[in-house]
């Protein structure tokens, strides 16, 4: 049994990010099992559940994750998962663990990956909109890549959540973070990270500069859309997965209303980091990556968790018998 603490101890960004990136690396080789993600709607209840199975690395496990918007109301996080990891050989369960931080570093660290094979190499300029708890460990991912970050910008709708954001991130990664007051002053940046749960495009066509690299992270069920459709045709679209990121990523909105095809998609992650497909190949390029988050990745990293947990069980174990 692991709880948060003890994940948040074990899984430090570095290591997520290398994990992460092996699990892409791995579906994109079909060396994964990964069923599709399965939606418990509760509109009723204003949320929904997920569950999440995957086979990775030898390891059997799944992610029950809920999301839950306005659990703000009851000083409750949005997102919170458990995750059951299984011997595949007996069906023996190996570990319970929360899965709320795992989620959230899990996705910083994709977003972390796509950065490193799709935005320009000389990226400085970080133009963060939303500045929510995904908001962190995306930039804690980018900044773990990113060899020279000279200004993070940040915009929210709230503007509180925006200078708390700042606040908070200056103090851990001791960037230069700063408050912005429109959509098109945070997206003149090199790099841009979405992470609304909005329903209508907030970044523009307009907004985006040749040579951007955009994270649309926010867009994880069917509705949700954050950039104009428009920047997908010009751009380089890469996915995590291509059938989840049709009915829940954000390429949904525009592929239902017929504005982009499949064709429209570049290819997946997991096929630029094996080498399958070229990532970035001109300073001018548009990037995107579309996340919608997959099982492997979460499995991936609860078993690193795992591993270390049992190590470390071990070796107290051991001290205790000199």
């Amino acid at each position: 049994m692991l709880g948060r603490s003890q994940i948040e101890e074990l899984l430090p960004m570095e290591e997520a990010l290398r994990a992460v990136e092996r699990s892409f690396k791995l579906k994109a080789e079909g060396k994964v099992i990964m069923p599709s993600k399965l939606y418990l709607d509760l509109p009723q209840y204003h949320g929904d559940f997920r569950a999440m199975p995957a086979y990775i690395n030898g390891t059997a496990g799944i992610k029950w994750v809920s999301v839950y918007p306005n659990n703000s109301n009851y000083n409750l996080p949005s997102v919170m998962a458990t995750i059951v990891l299984s011997d595949p050989n007996t069906g023996c369960p190996l570990a319970f663990m929360d899965g709320t931080y795992i989620t959230s570093v899990r996705t910083g660290a994709a977003g972390g990956v796509a950065v490193e094979y799709l935005a320009r190499k000389d990226s400085t300029i970080i133009g963060m909109v939303g500045a929510g708890i995904q908001a962190k460990t995306q930039l804690m991912a980018i900044a773990e890549v990113v060899s020279k970050i000279e200004e993070v910008k940040v915009f929210d709708l709230y503007k509180e959540v925006s200078q708390k954001y700042v606040k908070e991130m200056n103090a851990k990664l001791g960037l230069n973070l700063r408050v912005v007051e429109t959509i098109e002053e945070v997206t003149e940046a090199d790099i841009v990270v979405t992470t609304t749960p909005s329903t209508k495009p907030m970044v523009m066509n307009k907004h985006i500069k040749p040579g951007t690299h955009i994270n649309a992270i926010g867009a994880d069920a069917k509705g949700k859309q954050e950039l104009e459709a428009s920047i997908l045709l010009k751009a380089k679209v890469v996915v995590d997965d291509v059938e989840q990121a049709s009915h829940s990523g954000e390429i949904n909105v525009p592929l239902a209303e017929g504005l982009i095809k499949i064709d429209n998609i570049y290819g997946t992650l997991g096929e630029v980091v094996a080498g399958f497909k070229r990532g970035r190949e001109s300073d001018k390029d548009i990037t995107i990556f579309d996340s919608t988050g997959l099982a492997i990745q979460d499995i991936v990293c609860a078993q690193l968790v795992y591993k270390k947990a049992k190590k470390r069980r071990a070796r107290e174990s051991f001290l205790e018998l000199l």
